[in-house]
């Protein structure tokens, strides 16, 4: 129990700090990114979220958004494919843990497998 406990406890802190986020004018509502940690996405910054596809044309975009609709603090895990950071363009599986940070912002932190 307590390490489930300290395993969501921390989870919360990486996701509340992550750069990776999607910020809405009202109720999570336009899905454009505000900020992101991987070079490979700065372009990202400004656009809506919601229509991303990823290169097998999985639609993860509207995944994370769901996911930031749900009560906050509930975390989401979302997988598909994406570029690591770095000159390798070259698109892996990745793991993004996503949830609602207050009624106008979420956030997401993610991890290559």
């Amino acid at each position: 129990m307590m390490h489930k406990l300290m395993i969501a406890a921390g989870s919360a802190a990486v996701l509340a700090l992550s750069t990776n986020a999607f910020a809405q004018q009202s109720g999570l509502s336009d899905g454009k990114f505000v900020a992101v940690g991987n070079p490979n996405a700065k372009q990202l910054i400004g656009q809506d979220g919601r229509a991303l596809k990823d290169a097998t044309g999985k639609p993860y975009g509207a995944e994370i958004f769901a996911a930031m609709q749900k009560p906050e603090g509930e975390i989401t895990e979302v997988s598909y494919m994406f570029p690591r950071p770095g000159a390798d363009k070259t698109p892996v599986q990745k793991v993004s843990l996503v949830t609602r940070a207050s009624d106008d912002l979420g956030c997401g932190v993610g991890y290559y497998k």
